[in-house]
């Protein structure tokens, strides 16, 4: 656990594993001089599933300092919700349902939990995937990984405005059995019109072997921090995807080998392969409005999207 000094002035904090390799503690001193905002970022890093008092010492630091505005949170998400839902003086509708946290704030001396990745995955999907693509062609989503992100891309899918223009049928694989009966619980009667499937699949051949069953025009999305958290892919290099697909890295950084292993299909089955830059920007400027109150328009993300890629 690292040390957690009170703030001399106003920050802004990111929760992770290895904040400090993340483009954002570069991008975001821009980002606040473009918004016109006084602070600066620091990063806290917890290890993967780290104890329950490591989650709440450093959630009770940012409740209490005055100078801690509020923080980002990504592969903690689910942990540091139950570690510490008692310390929220607020939890907004979607951190409720998926039980996860992505975003630490005040307003009004309340402190604040929200999960804004069915916001922010939305977008991001919006982004890439076609208009009526389910309607029009009948495909699956595969989530490879049962953490707050799958959670989160399974809620945004099954909103009723899209009313048939969801995916039949929506599958979540992971490694551990414990995350798997969580997500089946969280997202249970969410869209009559969606088949939700949660597979055990230890082994990234078991990965493969989903991947190959999917019809054409499916979604296959690396949720499970593979690539970027850790090391190695949920896929082997012999996987095998089905034509005309859409296939999601959602790390920007990284090895990336999930990523690679699609590019290397990328003509022979006409897929479409996606990094998560947009995920990344969204994600971020999503927490940054909440936190510091202010509104985000589509100009000024794209300008705050500029200014990160360079």
């Amino acid at each position: 656990m690292p040390s957690l000094k009170a703030a001399e002035l106003p920050t802004f904090y990111f929760i992770g594993v290895t904040t400090g390799q993340s483009s954002i503690m570069r991008v975001f001193p821009k980002w606040a001089k473009a918004l016109g905002l006084d602070a600066v970022i620091r990063g806290i890093d917890l290890s993967l599933h780290a104890p329950v008092e490591d989650y709440r010492r450093a959630t009770g630091f940012l409740k209490e300092d005055p100078l801690s505005l509020g923080a980002l949170v990504t592969t903690h998400k689910l942990d540091l919700y139950r570690a510490c839902r008692d310390m929220f003086d607020y939890i907004d509708p979607y951190a409720e349902k998926l039980e996860e946290v992505s975003s630490l704030s005040k307003k009004d001396g309340a402190f604040c939990a929200h999960a804004k990745d069915p916001i922010s995955s939305g977008l991001a999907l919006e982004s890439f995937v076609p208009p009526d693509f389910w309607v029009n062609h009948g495909g699956e989503v595969l989530l490879l990984g049962a953490g707050g992100s799958s959670l989160a891309m399974s809620l945004y899918f099954s909103q009723e405005r899209f009313g048939n223009n969801v995916p039949r049928r929506i599958s979540i694989a992971n490694r551990s059995g414990p995350r798997l009966k969580s997500a089946a619980a969280a997202l249970q009667g969410l869209n009559p019109k969606i088949d939700f499937r949660f597979l055990h699949c230890p082994t990234p051949a078991d990965n493969d072997k989903l991947i190959a069953a999917l019809p054409p025009y499916s979604l296959v999305v690396n949720a499970t921090g593979l690539g970027k958290d850790a090391p190695g892919s949920p896929t082997t290099d012999a996987v095998s995807y089905p034509e005309n697909s859409l296939v999601w890295e959602i790390n920007y950084r990284g090895n990336l080998i999930f990523k690679h292993q699609a590019e290397a299909q990328k003509e022979t089955k006409n897929l479409h392969v996606e990094d998560g830059w947009n995920y990344f920007i969204h994600g971020w400027t999503q927490v940054i409005a909440e936190v510091f109150h202010i509104p985000i328009d589509r100009q000024i993300l794209e300008r705050l999207s500029a200014i990160a890629k360079e």
